[in-house]
């Protein structure tokens, strides 16, 4: 086999039907969380359905990837809990949290540099029982839309098809929750755009709760049927992208528009971007 084949059709796990559900499917409840003595967020809540897309948005030194260490359960928090389909994981490290169905992945799409395309698909495949087959990756792969050659090394694939490997690699597991960390981050525009079409179709078509930390607001604009706006530890706004990113607290926080008069403030700005 030289490429990465659709897989047979008794391997393709079951997809629910219908929109997005509105009951939290993972939640997190007034998360406080110091480091180094410093309060990194404090009383975060946030939540996310089945099949649907969460925008994290904020600010360098907002706490979005500390908010995803506790909710990966890298980190545990000093106070509130994280829970996964009404069950308190706060206690669950990392490894107890992906073999309860959470997946995620990180801003730099880092793969084995010494592994080809293939060997990275079997050690997923074989990282923790249920031991998956060859099937399983193939089928990953082609709803990824992951085509390149199983003998390439890992390392020669350009960012795009990393980024898709990685989540074909977390797909064989069918998780029900994604947490996607500046998943656009080093593709141009036209990979962005096959990038939204794979976020979609996760969440709609295979029903997956997505979170997703991301600066570009386009993209966000574009897929997230909410965001959730971090601001020094802490959430400003919620909802849906369009009033989120126009709320008066959020525009006074990251372009110093004074809310009173609609005019810029002379301070230094922040983009919201990044």
């Amino acid at each position: 086999m030289d490429d990465v084949a659709p897989v047979r059709e008794a391997a393709e796990p079951a997809v629910l039907n219908g929109a997005a559900s509105s009951t939290p499917l993972f939640a997190c409840e007034d998360i406080h969380i110091r480091l180094g003595g410093r309060p990194i967020l404090e009383g975060v809540s946030t939540s996310v359905a089945v099949g649907e897309i969460l925008g994290v948005v904020g600010p360098n030194g907002a706490g979005k990837t500390t908010l995803f260490e506790v909710l990966s359960g890298r980190y545990t928090p000093d106070h509130g809990r994280v829970v996964f389909d009404g069950r308190d994981v706060t206690a669950l490290k990392l490894h107890a949290r992906a073999r309860l169905g959470l997946g995620r992945t990180y801003q730099s799409p880092v793969v084995p540099e010494a592994l080809t395309v293939g060997e990275v698909f079997r050690a997923a495949r074989q990282a923790f029982p249920p031991y998956l087959t060859r099937l399983h990756a193939e089928w990953a792969a082609e709803e990824i839309r992951l085509r390149v050659n199983v003998s390439a090394m890992a390392e020669s694939l350009e960012t795009l098809n990393r980024r898709k490997l990685l989540l074909a690699c977390l797909l064989m597991r069918r998780p029900r929750v994604m947490l996607l960390d500046e998943p656009a981050a080093g593709l141009i525009n036209s990979e962005v755009d096959e990038l939204d079409r794979i976020i979609r179709h996760l969440a709609h078509e295979m029903k997956i709760g997505v979170m997703l930390v991301e600066h570009r607001l386009e993209l966000l604009s574009a897929i997230a049927d909410r965001v959730v706006v971090l601001d020094l530890g802490r959430i400003i706004a919620e909802g849906r992208p369009e009033a989120a990113f126009e709320d008066e607290r959020v525009r006074a926080a990251y372009f110093e528009i004074d809310p009173a008069s609609g005019t810029a403030g002379h301070g230094n700005g922040r983009d919201l971007a990044h």
